[in-house]
């Protein structure tokens, strides 16, 4: 070794050593970066999932109340009601009512009548009315009825209202509890599972207002949108996707298609108003209209959905097709859109999903209306899950909070099951290349 190699020698180990050394802070950087960064992560989707289970809890909590109806047992006598046997429909119901209230309870004198008569619902008249048009035989005769009690007695026997609490601060005074303890005590009280929820339409009284029409109502207008938005979008993303030609136009119609895509839904529920009511003169407040106007919001994200689905098909499909004599739409028809349709299945059924919990359009089309029946066709007035959520929410009986809560529950267990039918569809039908 000569002597200049000899003085290079120490500096090269000194320079070995910084460099090992710099190295491996730089190691131990890389590996604290990629420990915060993993740890971002798993905090943010801690606090996500944690944020979604206080949301899930608070609404189960809230209502599950409206689950579950307070029912009260009276006693009917109808032998000297007189009640036309030709004719019961006009018999006077609530005063008959009113009377066998009365009877149970000779002490209550004639100012504490409407208290009486408040601890039960103000539709039982209807309720006693139509049993006795259902069986004729009951004229006459002296039996016992389940009606529904009124909503300050439902929240009472919940253990919603505070008994001990001073009367100005709770909505049912000191004799209507003590009412409320004798039917109690002569086992007159219970609590069912409450099926007018599922099986009734909308009321002003909270104890008897249900998500029947709202059901029926919804299920139209998805099937309204179903029916426009599945072939027109599937249509225009195979013509955009396989036939049309790439120029400035067919750019700018893709570009505006996905601007479509994020427009807020209130201006799709605008161009519904303009067009279908103002401009054609449709029914108000009806299914076709509200499935018209989802179908406007639906239609972006089909076709993009069913555009990314058909890319995914790879090109040896089409190039096989091609190659053994097929036409480019038989190609397209006949081998790459069967293979495409798992995903423009999930697609659509994503989409309709969304348009189960629009609110907006459906509001300025009018579908918030009170409707108390079960539309019986796609022209009549009816109002849909989201829009009823809505109305309840905007009710000032206190009722009415535990069934909106309800009533989200409903149309999120509705969505679930239609996010689970798309993984279901996608895992079945989907074939791997």
């Amino acid at each position: 070794m000569s002597e200049i190699e000899a003085t290079m020698q120490p500096v090269r180990n000194i320079g070995d050593e910084l460099m090992s050394e710099e190295g491996a802070r730089r190691v131990r950087r890389r590996y604290r970066a990629d420990f915060r960064f993993r740890a971002y992560g798993i905090i943010a989707i801690a606090i996500a999932v944690g944020v979604l289970g206080i949301l899930l809890a608070t609404l189960i909590i809230r209502g599950a109340p409206a689950f579950v109806q307070t029912q009260v047992t009276i006693t009917v006598d109808l032998r000297d009601a007189g009640i036309d046997p030709a004719d019961p429909a006009r018999a006077d119901w609530r005063g008959i009512v009113a009377d066998s209230l009365e009877a149970m309870f000779p002490g209550a004198g004639a100012a504490q009548a409407r208290e009486l008569r408040d601890m039960i619902s103000g539709g039982t008249p209807f309720i006693l009315r139509d049993r006795v048009i259902a069986d004729p035989a009951l004229i006459g005769t002296v039996f016992d009825i389940e009606v529904p009690a009124s909503d300050r007695i439902d929240q009472l026997n919940k253990g919603a209202i505070d008994r001990d609490a001073p009367v100005a601060q709770r909505t049912v005074n000191d004799q209507q509890i003590a009412w409320f303890d004798t039917l109690e005590a002569q086992d007159r009280i219970a609590t069912p599972f409450n099926t007018t929820l599922f099986v009734g339409a909308d009321s002003r009284y909270p104890e008897l207002a249900g998500l029947w029409g709202a059901i029926v109502g919804s299920f139209y207008a998805l099937a309204v949108c179903l029916a426009l938005s599945f072939p027109i979008g599937i249509a225009a993303a195979i013509y955009l996707e396989e036939f049309a030609p790439k120029n400035r136009w067919t750019e700018m119609i893709e570009i505006n298609i996905n601007n479509l895509a994020a427009v807020p839904s209130v201006v799709f529920g605008l161009l519904g108003l303009a067009l279908f009511l103002n401009f054609f003169g449709m029914p108000r407040s009806a299914p076709l209209v509200g499935g018209m106007t989802l179908a406007l919001m639906t239609l972006p994200t089909i076709i993009i959905a069913s555009r990314a689905a058909l890319k995914a098909v790879p090109p040896s499909i089409r190039e096989g097709a091609l190659g053994v004599g097929a036409s480019h739409q038989q190609a397209v028809l006949h081998h790459v859109l069967p293979l495409a349709m798992p995903g423009m299945l999930t697609g659509t059924i994503i989409g309709l999903a969304q348009a189960l919990g629009e609110t907006a359009p459906l509001l300025l089309i009018g579908m918030n209306a009170f409707i108390t029946a079960a539309p019986d066709s796609m022209m009549s007035p009816s109002t849909a899950l989201p829009t009823q959520i809505y109305i309840w929410a905007d009710s000032p009986e206190r009722g009415f909070v535990a069934r909106t809560s309800a009533a989200i529950l409903v149309l999120l267990g509705f969505l679930a099951c239609m996010n689970a039918v798309a993984i279901w569809l996608r895992s079945r039908l989907e074939r791997r290349w």
